[in-house]
């Protein structure tokens, strides 16, 4: 049985002999049987191999990724310096500082008045007894005061104001707003009313006799127009309003030599500070027409302060609308019952006038033109104004 000829076909055991698969020729024997020889050196081993350069310096590979699982993003370069990239800032970013910059501006534009209003002065105006009743529109009685109080003696001699115990209302204007024009009437310091307790005299003395309540009793008797709100401009009030919105334009029509009013101009459009649109509004010497002629200089100076005040440059400017709000509290007072909101109405309305004008006028030595005037007292009381004749509204007074 153990005949059975071998693969290499030499009989023996039976066991397949594969050395012809290492390089055998089928006749040799291995060293446990006699008579076959060694293999070859060469023949099985396997010789050693140097790596090449780009095996040697190539990275090991990643661990493979389990079934299902996204594969992890390669790791970000470094930066120079070890700082990560900066992100980039789009049009969001700049819009938000935008925003924020012009929040914290309406801000300023509201905080300051409301600071500064805590300083306004309060000012007892309304009268006792009858009074006219409520009215369509709204009348402001504008009344500059002469007060020399607060000036020190250096703003009295540099103002020219004179007596410093003197009491008596400069200026006497109505402003009046509602349906239509705004109207800014002027009554002469000079124009001889009837004062109630005190018979037909300037109406001037009534704030000398009676202060800011006898004044509105006395325009309300004399017109029948009821007045809403009060407002008190001291005498160094236009210059610190002027000064504090950079000088404004004046056209006088002739030079002016006024050495009581401490004014010295030539004749002509030209930019002036607060002294010398003082001096221009009081000054009633270098003209025949006089105290006409003031008012009409006095309306010149509000109507050119209310186009500074409402100019851009003022809410732009901080330095200028800082200034022109501080300015407030030192030179104007407002009635009892006015708030900031009312204040702002009242200076809206001052900034843009639409017809200016004197009370119709009887004659030089002022007194009113009974008819003419009280028609104008009538188109206000109904608050239509945009229907009065304009020959009733004339700056001289209609005086020829």
């Amino acid at each position: 049985m153990n005949d059975r000829p071998r693969s290499d076909g030499e009989p023996g055991d039976g066991t397949p002999d594969f050395h012809w698969l290492y390089g055998g020729d089928g006749s040799d024997q291995d060293q446990d049987r006699p008579g076959r020889r060694e293999p070859r050196p060469d023949e099985t081993r396997v010789m050693p191999t140097m790596p090449r350069p780009s095996e040697q310096q190539a990275a090991p590979h990643p661990p493979r990724e389990r079934a299902g699982t996204p594969p992890t993003p390669p790791p970000l370069a470094p930066t120079p310096g070890g700082e990560r990239p900066r992100r980039r800032r789009g049009p969001r970013f700049y819009l938000r500082i935008v925003l924020v910059l012009l929040l914290l501006w309406v801000v300023y534009l509201v905080a300051v008045p409301l600071w500064t209003w805590k300083s306004v002065e309060s000012v007892e105006w309304e009268p006792k007894g009858d009074r006219p009743a409520d009215q369509p529109g709204t009348t402001y009685l504008m009344v500059g005061s002469d007060s020399r109080a607060g000036l020190s003696a250096e703003q009295r001699k540099e103002f020219a104001t004179g007596n410093p115990k003197s009491q008596l209302s400069d200026t006497i204007m109505i402003l009046h707003t509602g349906s239509g024009p705004n109207l800014l009437v002027s009554l002469p310091r000079d124009s001889i009313v009837d004062i109630p307790g005190h018979g037909s005299t300037k109406i001037n003395a009534a704030y000398s006799y009676g202060g800011p309540k006898l004044l509105v009793q006395t325009v309300e008797q004399n017109t029948g127009i009821r007045i809403d709100d009060y407002v008190e401009i001291g005498l160094g009030g236009v210059a610190g309003v002027v000064d504090a919105v950079g000088g404004i334009e004046i056209c006088p029509t002739s030079d002016m030599t006024d050495k009581l009013a401490g004014l010295e101009i030539e004749k002509g459009c030209q930019e002036v500070d607060g002294k010398t649109a003082l001096a221009y509004s009081r000054s009633r010497h270098t003209s025949a027409t006089g105290d006409i002629d003031r008012v009409k200089h006095q309306r010149e100076v509000v109507a050119a302060v209310g186009d500074k005040v409402i100019s851009p440059w003022t809410f732009i400017n901080p330095v200028r609308y800082w200034r022109l709000a501080n300015a407030v509290p030192d030179f104007f007072a407002f009635g009892e019952g006015t708030g900031p909101v009312q204040a702002g109405k009242w200076a809206l309305a001052m900034t843009n006038v639409d017809l200016s004008c004197v009370v119709p006028l009887a004659s030089l030595e002022v007194r009113w033109d009974e008819e003419r005037s009280q028609r104008m007292f009538d188109y206000i009381k109904e608050d239509d104004v945009a229907d009065m004749p304009k020959g009733l509204c004339r700056a001289n007074g209609g005086l020829s």
